[in-house]
């Protein structure tokens, strides 16, 4: 039986907990700036304006369908690009087991974010904790994109639990996910397609339209894995003082309010399993969402913040397993059919 997929994700996975990401020289980075060359040449700035424009208040145009198109155009070739690479390598390395080892697990380690986010995380608690909300307000875009100078120190914890929620399960449980189910080419789409949806995937006048394949196809990738997460969230409840029955309860009962139909899932469970309550409104720089209540309890302060980070770590952990897990009885599947049978 070949475990060298089994272990790859395992190699990586503990890597990325012990180095985290490199500040510089970072492969999802090269994709990024790619991505933006590749937008550059598809959607010019003044696109978005011009098919707004056209539009008017309520009807879709020509213009419009046509930054829709570049867009869809823009996502089947950069994350189509990504996966094929990533397939091909793994292909070419599928008969030499150490080989396939060391390019499994890189990556995995350069589809995961999750030890990053959690250290950034622990680095807000800290400034929160020492009132310090200019210092978060300037690390607050390394988790997410809010406009940070709209938010005081209440709303500055809840953004930090909210994405260190969600981006638990975009950034590590999807990432593992797609690693343990369709291998490294599952966890490099998933990764790229995550990574454009950051980048184009906003309401804003500009990638409404063109972002909308983007976003979409990280919706499609992430539904799977964001349910994933949540029974993940629920069954270490526990870690945190929490229960899974609450955390189960909260999720049917709020994460549909949520205009993300895999962020609702993954603040849901999370708020359950803490005993807090996230949503309200939030500031981003081309304007302010109202976002539905989720839970119960009161709202996050520094101290829930260091009680997501280990709830979330313990998803983490418990993703990492389940992909192993996975791609070893893949393995095993695969040895098991006799080669050359016929009915």
């Amino acid at each position: 039986m070949d475990t060298s997929r089994a272990c790859g994700i395992a190699l990586g996975f503990l890597v990325d907990a012990a180095l985290a990401d490199p500040s510089r020289w970072h492969p999802v980075a090269g994709f990024g700036a790619v991505a933006s060359r590749v937008e550059g040449l598809l959607h010019p700035p003044a696109d978005a304006v011009d098919a707004h424009a056209a539009a008017g208040a309520h009807h879709a145009t020509a213009g419009r369908v046509a930054v829709r198109a570049r867009g869809v155009v823009f996502t089947v070739v950069l994350v189509g690009g990504v996966t094929a690479a990533a397939r091909g390598l793994d292909s070419a390395v599928a008969t030499r087991p150490f080989l396939r080892v060391a390019t499994t697990a890189a990556t995995v380690w350069a589809c995961l974010g999750g030890t990053s986010l959690l250290r950034i995380a622990r680095r807000q608690a800290e400034l929160l904790d020492r009132s310090d909300v200019d210092g978060s307000r300037r690390l607050l875009p390394w988790l997410c994109g809010r406009e940070p100078g709209a938010l005081d120190a209440g709303q500055l914890a809840r953004a930090v639990v909210e994405s260190v929620a969600e981006n638990t399960s975009d950034a590590a449980v999807a990432t593992l996910f797609w690693a343990g189910v369709a291998g490294p080419a599952g966890a490099a789409a998933h990764r790229a397609a995550n990574t454009l949806d950051a980048m184009v995937g906003h309401r804003s006048p500009r990638y409404v339209d063109f972002g909308w394949a983007s976003a979409r196809l990280d919706d499609v990738l992430g539904w799977p894995a964001a349910r994933f997460a949540g029974l993940l969230t629920a069954a270490v409840a526990p870690v945190v003082g929490g229960r899974p029955a609450e955390a189960i309860r909260t999720w049917r009962r709020d994460a549909s309010s949520h205009p993300s139909p895999n962020a609702g899932v993954a603040e849901a469970s999370c708020a359950g399993a803490l005993g807090v309550r996230l949503g309200g409104p939030t500031p981003y720089p081309y304007g302010t969402e109202q976002r539905p209540g989720l839970g119960d309890g009161p709202a996050p302060r520094p101290v829930d913040i260091r009680r997501a980070v280990r709830l979330m770590r313990a998803v983490q952990i418990g993703a990492a397993a389940a992909a192993v897990c996975a791609a070893a009885a893949g393995a095993r599947s695969h040895r098991s059919v006799p080669r050359g049978s016929t009915d």
